[in-house]
Formats: C-alpha cells, sequence, structure tokens
C-alpha cells in the first residue's frame, strides 16, 4: 500500500461514489482527509466518521463548487484546521441530461460545465498556490473515459471532461518547477449511483462494451489515487490515468 503518513487530503464530492473511495483510501493510506458536500450532510459525516475510526483526522466542509467564493472560503477552512494541504482532489461532477446538441437546454449546458470544469478549475485557483508555495504537493482531477469516447446526448459532460484534461497537463506544466505533480483519473463504468442508472438503462450491452466484463468500484478508482498521491508516484505527473477495464484502448 501507498505510504502517505501525515499528509493532508482535500477530496471535493467525497461523501459519497468515487469521492468517497478516493477519501477512503486516502485515509487508509495514511492521510488525514477533508470531507466535502453540497447538499448530503450525513453522508459526509459517514464518511468523515469511517476516516476517524481509521485514527486519522478529517473536517466536513460545504461549498457548492460552482461558486468561486464558495470554494475559496471551503479552502481557507480546510487550511485552517489543518494548518497545510498536501494532496487536493477534484472530483466534484454532474451528469448530463442526454439530449442532441441542438435540442440541448441552454441552463442545462452552463450547469454542467460550472460544476464539472468551473468546479474543478476553482479547486484548483483555491488551493495549488499552497501547494507550490511549500513546494511540494500532488493534485489530482477527476476526468472521465467520455472524453475520449465522446459518445452521443452527453456534449456538456464530455466537453467539461475533455478541457478537465487539458487543464491537468496545463497545470502540470505550471507547477513542475515548485516539485508539484499534477494528473487526472478518467475512470470508466464505476458502481456509483450515476453508474447504477446507465446499468439499469442499457444492461448488458453496456457491459458488453467493456473487455473485462464489469463495472469498476469506488475503492479501486481511490487505490490509484492513493498511488498517484505517493511517492511511488514521484515520476508522474501531467498524465491521464483511465481506468476503465479496457473500455478505451
Amino acid at each position: 500500500m501507498p505510504d502517505l503518513t501525515g499528509k493532508f487530503a482535500l477530496v471535493t464530492g467525497s461523501s459519497r461514489g468515487i469521492g468517497r473511495g478516493i477519501a477512503l483510501e486516502l485515509a487508509r493510506a495514511g492521510a488525514h482527509v477533508a470531507v466535502h458536500y453540497r447538499r448530503e450532510r450525513a453522508s459526509a459525516e459517514a464518511t468523515a466518521e469511517e476516516i476517524r475510526a481509521l485514527g486519522r483526522r478529517t473536517a466536513v466542509v460545504e461549498a457548492d463548487v460552482s461558486e468561486w467564493e464558495q470554494v475559496r472560503r471551503m479552502a481557507d477552512t480546510v487550511l485552517t484546521e489543518f494548518g497545510r494541504l498536501d494532496i487536493v482532489v477534484a472530483n466534484s461532477g454532474v451528469a448530463s441530461r442526454p439530449a442532441p446538441v441542438w435540442e440541448l437546454d441552454i441552463d442545462h449546458w452552463h450547469k454542467v460545465i460550472a460544476v464539472d470544469l468551473h468546479g474543478a478549475f476553482y479547486t484548483c485557483r483555491a488551493t495549488v498556490g499552497h501547494l507550490v508555495k511549500q513546494g511540494s504537493g500532488v493534485v489530482i482531477l477527476v476526468s472521465s473515459i467520455g472524453a475520449d469516447l465522446c459518445a452521443p446526448f452527453g456534449a456538456p459532460y464530455y466537453a467539461a471532461k475533455a478541457a478537465v484534461n487539458a487543464l491537468t497537463k496545463t497545470l502540470a506544466k505550471e507547477c513542475a518547477p515548485a516539485g508539484v505533480r499534477v494528473n487526472a483519473i478518467a475512470p470508466g463504468l464505476i458502481h456509483t449511483d450515476m453508474g447504477e442508472r446507465l446499468i439499469r438503462a442499457h444492461g448488458e450491452s453496456l457491459l458488453a462494451t467493456i473487455p473485462l466484463g464489469r463495472a469498476g468500484t469506488p475503492e479501486e478508482i481511490g487505490k490509484a489515487a492513493a498511488f498517484l498521491a505517493s511517492d511511488d508516484a514521484a515520476f508522474i505527473t501531467g498524465k491521464i490515468l483511465r481506468i476503465d477495464g479496457g473500455a478505451w484502448m
């Protein structure tokens, strides 16, 4: 297991799903983890309780990541609580409602872009300067293989995640001189609320597109995040790690 003993992390969108899986795996590797949520405080508290049970410190913070001032206040709260940050995971995201581009609701387009892209940017904007100043740290953005597949009827989500990939590479180049590494994880189909809806809608036909024949788990994404956050990945930056059972090759 990667060793993150004594590190301090913030994981956005960690009350459930992939974010929860990442938060718990970072804690199992030794990190103290701040849990972020937007609406589901009870779920966030449950995640935090599991982190405490592992003997780690935690904090529960609320913010709408599509709003800059809320993200800035969230980062300030975590830095005050922990005193420093070593690992930042920008995971928050929402899915698109299926529609062709010419029928997309304009407000829905802006909502998805605001959360999935602006939220990732705001999280980095509020935290990465501290990592650069201290001369160490790791940033992980959560993208999607949807940015590669670009299937029909999901343009807002896929466009946002493709932009997250570009942000990852740009930020990695900007941070490298300070010793700060930046990578992205691009999950495929994962057993989350979003993933389960897709499985119910498409069934075996969807699983048939995955060479390994199954959906992944949040814990598997979390283990990859713990690796990227650790010194085991000290020579890895600017990469998009696709974890998808072989769906995109």
